[in-house]
């Protein structure tokens, strides 16, 4: 437990679908005395787009990797094992928080972790995400719904690349993807995710 009103659960490696059903079916049976969670999770393969992102003649598949359609922000990315998902149920009205200043916060977490093992990253304001020497390193995509937030960030760690390859990321002509893992190997995903994990309870224990 993050504190009274946020609960962190670890749900390991699932499948995009079926996760996102669960986010939006807890979304929408939620009440003022729901309690928000923050879900860590890895994907199978998969490609998911936003409505922005997409073109009628996407096949449903890509290399044999399933395509689905998100309502998050955003547009075409790819997951896989190795990326650390983190979605966020969280009632921003509760927390007085604007959409603006919780993102001020996510972003901030992933800095300041990626800065632990001396990762020197930025926040893209035009072309949202965090970079790290122009190279992507971590994807932001949420929705809002009756001032519940949902969705989250993918924090690339140690992963298969070649999938972005596939794709145009983002939506983002020329844009080159990279990971912890790429800038230094002795980084694991678990050392990662731990420091994660503590920079979300250092924030939530503060409201």
């Amino acid at each position: 437990m993050l504190n009274k009103y946020v609960t962190y659960k670890d749900i390991g490696l699932t499948f995009w679908k079926d996760t996102f059903c669960r986010m939006y079916e807890y979304t929408k049976n939620r009440n003022v005395f729901t309690q928000d969670q923050i879900w860590f999770t890895e994907h199978y393969p998969v490609f998911t787009t936003g409505p922005t992102g997409y073109k009628k003649n996407y096949l449903l598949k890509i290399n044999k990797i399933p395509i689905f359609y998100s309502n998050r922000g955003g547009k075409i990315t790819y997951h896989g094992p190795g990326q650390q998902i983190i979605y966020f149920l969280v009632d921003l009205k509760r927390h007085k928080f604007s959409f603006r200043i919780f993102i001020t916060v996510v972003k901030d977490i992933v800095l300041n972790t990626l800065k632990k093992f001396k990762i020197d990253a930025y926040f893209n304001k035009k072309y949202p995400g965090i970079y790290v020497k122009e190279k992507k390193i971590c994807s932001f995509g949420f929705r809002i719904i009756k001032g519940c937030l949902l969705h989250g960030i993918a924090l690339n760690i140690q992963m298969n690349l070649h999938p972005f390859s596939l794709i145009i990321p983002c939506g983002i002509k020329n844009i080159v993807m990279t990971q912890v893992f790429d800038i230094n190997p002795n980084i694991t995903f678990n050392m990662v995710k731990n420091v994660l994990v503590e920079e979300m309870l250092y924030f939530f224990k503060k409201i």
